[in-house]
């Protein structure tokens, strides 16, 4: 008889961006715990501000900027971490974003990590427009977190777009690093009322809504027992609520997808759920399947038996 295996991809280095602050420090904490029970590498990333290059006359001007920022770092990390991870922090000029994502690159890197503040605006590393700079530009997940999560309970959160695959496949993966309760919700918004229009029948609408969702979505989850949820109403409101009722420790959701999935970088869902963080934050880019990080590979064994 032949049986299907499933076998977890290993795990990437994990890049941490942290500055002085205390989120910055709860997110490090996490991080590596996170990279000892994936049995990965932890690294630590700082960006100043400046040209990414500096002038020959002006390069111990340059290097005293680097001590002086490592050093703030490490007074704010202090015995948090470990020592080794301290003195290999990197720090280098230019815009957080960018530095994150050469920083990636140049690891090879599956995860960028983030600190943040619960039902409140981010710390320094996601203050304004950097937090939304780093999820439209990063090509692996970015997670936020909130304090020093106890990851329990895993809430992703998919519409009816490509999205959908490599957002529940983070989502698993993510669940099964930590032990984690896996919940899958999907929300259905009201069709928008367009002037002339006329409007399809609402409990005909759901109900198609719904079979396309249990059809082509659900059928890509693999970890068994997994309690699926379809709700109706507003994405971001929906979400939020969800997320609270259930106590999730982290919420997923995709970028670059259709529906409100497609508004996720590009307005308030994305503000919403960043800027007052029901949970920790896992926001997955599209483009992580492309790169081949979908979350678990698996294989056809052939095993004997009756």
């Amino acid at each position: 008889m032949t049986k299907r295996r499933f076998s977890v991809m290993p795990w990437k280095p994990i890049v941490v961006g942290v500055d002085a602050s205390p989120e910055a420090a709860d997110a490090a904490v996490f991080a590596v715990a996170a990279a000892q029970h994936a049995e990965t590498s932890c690294h630590l990333v700082h960006a100043t501000l400046g040209s990414r290059r500096a002038p020959r006359r002006e390069r111990y001007p340059y290097t005293r900027l680097y001590e002086e920022a490592s050093m703030q770092v490490g007074a704010a990390l202090g015995s948090r971490v470990p020592m080794a991870l301290l003195e290999n922090l990197a720090v280098h000029r230019g815009k957080p974003a960018a530095v994150l994502n050469d920083s990636v690159a140049a690891l090879g890197a599956e995860l960028v990590v983030l600190g943040g503040k619960h039902h409140s605006t981010l710390g320094r590393w996601l203050g304004g427009s950097t937090g939304l700079n780093v999820a439209r530009t990063t090509a692996v997940p970015l997670l936020v977190t909130v304090g020093e999560p106890a990851i329990r309970r895993v809430l992703v959160a998919v519409d009816q777009s490509g999205a959908a695959r490599p957002t529940l496949a983070a989502a698993e993966r993510y669940a099964a690093l930590f032990g984690a309760e896996l919940r899958a919700l999907s929300v259905i918004e009201p069709l928008p009322v367009l002037p002339e229009v006329p409007q399809p029948d609402v409990v005909e609408y759901h109900k198609l809504s719904e079979e396309t969702v249990a059809r082509d979505i659900w059928s890509l989850i693999r970890t068994p027992d997994v309690n699926t949820l379809v709700r109706h109403g507003a994405a971001r409101e929906t979400i939020l609520r969800e997320a609270a009722e259930w106590h999730a420790d982290l919420l997923v959701v995709g970028s670059h997808g259709k529906g409100w999935g497609k508004r996720m970088l590009v307005g308030s869902v994305t503000e919403g759920l960043i800027n007052h963080l029901p949970a920790s934050l896992l926001v997955v880019p599209a483009a992580a399947a492309a790169a081949g990080t979908e979350a678990r590979a698996f294989s056809a064994v052939n095993e004997e038996g009756t």
